[in-house]
């Protein structure tokens, strides 16, 4: 390593959440020097901009060692709840006569659809499960299909039936893209994106290629701010599993951006608690995310993500948000009280009643109870009825955590507890299920710090027939996912698999097993 690469030693993670942009520094060594939190724009740019300004201008003359920059951002999430920034997608299934039953998108809100889908089709073509063909692709009906929405998608989306175990007939769709349309629509593969489900994996596979633009935006957008500040630094994109991937794999699958936010979450708060087996609590405004770190990499979960009315089945971190966040607004009475889910949100430095407003929080029970210090007006001020009001509604708060923790803990009892965010003042110090509290220092920014302490990772999942070739075919898939880490920007020589699923299939002809395997490593020399 060159004495040049030595002297830019510094990493920016920043993290796009919904209210709050956060940014935070660390050395080499992962030690904190600078962090912050600044309102999140409506272009994005705005708030990455004021961010990363006011911890560059913390660090003073050492800015220009900033070497790299990891951002998180809930960009993609909200172009599909608020249906804005999609591009048209031209979709095809290969899958005739085996699955025109149910056509492409049955199950998507028609508004979305509406905004996303330029034209769809089933074409004849796919396997069985253990990779025999149910016909031989039609290739005559995509090039005519081509033709009737050529001049009028932004991107193509192609769906084969059981491809995760053979891609041959998605890669020649995606080779009669180029040839019939242009070599530069970029074309979603399913085999890409999720697991074996048709309908999940095609939902996801369509929603990859209607965010290319808005991927291209954020992209754009950090290009630009970096470019502002005069930083010649390495980017990344968050993704999520608490994973980093370059800008160009970013650009590639940006559905893969989705669950970015929590991941970071979970990721940064057990670094800053300096555990790997935990469950976490990001505490918000609004609500608690409730994660789970298994292996310092969240846990993934098993079932079907809906994204924005879409059943997916992509990896995404196993989170359960419960309603109970600093602006939680307390209602009823002391014998039945009510805790959200309204929130004052962003409100409550004016509306709270520690911040002198009318309005009851959980922010006010917990400062009451002396949990926390905010404010400037004391709740033991107010009158004998709102403070038995608010000490009533901190125990049905506690137990709504109480019973969060215990859903997520699966039954073991011997993992902490790490409380993060804004409102982590609300958990109280001990909780059922859990071990132990722990509140780690800049437990405000785990967010940002899990972003910047992010391996790459790459991973590849496959069928294969059980017996004498399943050793070749998990070799084969370990290359594979090591292969795609590299690409997200792992460092070749330090990658390696840090997860190997095997799962036997039943009612088959033939016995058959399905394979997940996991790789990652620290990002390539700087």
């Amino acid at each position: 390593m060159s004495a040049a690469d030595f002297s830019r030693d510094l990493k920016v993670g920043v993290d796009v959440g919904g209210t709050n942009t956060d940014a935070v520094v660390l050395d080499r060594s992962d030690k904190i020097l600078a962090w912050t939190k600044r309102p999140t724009s409506v272009d994005v740019a705005g708030g990455m901009r004021a961010a990363l300004a006011d911890v560059l201008a913390r660090l003073g003359d050492d800015s220009g060692r900033v070497g790299r920059v990891m951002l998180g951002t809930t960009h993609a999430t909200n172009a599909i709840l608020q249906r804005r920034g999609l591009g048209r997608v031209a979709v095809i299934r290969i899958g005739a006569p085996a699955t025109t039953a149910v056509p492409p998108l049955t199950t998507w809100p028609a508004d979305l659809a509406e905004a996303v889908v330029a034209g769809s089709v089933i074409v004849e073509g796919g396997h069985f499960v253990d990779g025999w063909p149910i016909a031989p692709l039609d290739e005559a009906g995509v090039r005519r299909f081509l033709g009737s929405v050529a001049g009028r998608v932004d991107a193509v989306a192609v769906t084969g039936v059981f491809s995760p175990a053979v891609a041959d007939q998605e890669l020649a769709v995606a080779a009669m893209v180029a040839a019939e349309l242009s070599p530069d629509l970029p074309v979603s593969m399913s085999h890409e994106i999720g697991a074996l489900g048709l309908i999940e994996r095609e939902n996801a596979t369509v929603l990859n290629a209607a965010l290319y633009g808005a991927a291209g935006d954020v992209t754009n957008a950090l290009t630009a701010v970096l470019a502002d500040r005069g930083l010649d630094a390495a980017a990344f994109f968050a993704q999520n599993d608490g994973t980093l991937m370059s800008l160009d794999y970013a650009a590639r699958y940006p559905v893969l951006t989705i669950g970015s936010g929590p991941a970071n979450s979970i990721r940064g708060a057990a670094f800053l608690a300096g555990v790997e087996e935990a469950i976490v609590a990001d505490v918000g405004g609004t609500s608690t995310d409730f994660g789970v770190l298994v292996r310092g990499f969240p846990r993934e979960s098993a079932l079907a993500v809906d994204i924005g009315g879409i059943r997916t089945n992509f990896r995404m971190p196993d989170i359960l948000s419960v309603a109970v966040g600093g602006g939680t607004i307390v209602a009823g009475t002391k014998e039945s009280p009510e805790v959200g889910p309204a929130s004052v949100g962003y409100r409550i430095a004016t509306e709270g009643l520690v911040f002198g407003g009318r309005t009851p929080t959980l922010t006010d029970a917990a400062v009451l109870a002396g949990r926390g210090e905010v404010g400037r007006v004391a709740p033991a001020q107010r009158s004998a009825k709102t403070r038995a009001l608010l000490d009533a509604a901190l125990v049905e708060s506690d137990a709504m955590i109480s019973a969060a923790v215990e859903r997520m803990s699966l039954g073991r009892t011997d993992r902490p507890l790490v409380a993060v965010g804004g409102g982590a003042f609300l958990i109280p110090d001990v909780v059922a299920g859990a071990a132990e509290v722990l509140r780690p220092e800049h437990a405000d920014v785990a967010n940002a710090v899990g972003a910047a302490i992010a391996l790459a990772s790459g991973r590849w999942e496959t069928l294969t027939p059980a017996g004498d070739g399943r050793r070749a075919a998990v070799d084969e898939a370990c290359d594979m996912a090591v292969r795609r880490a590299v690409q997200a920007g792992a460092d070749p020589e330090s990658v390696s698999v840090v997860e190997i699923t095997e799962t036997p299939l039943s009612y088959l002809l033939e016995p058959m097993i399905r394979i997940n395997v996991k790789a990652a490593g620290p990002l390539a020399a700087w």
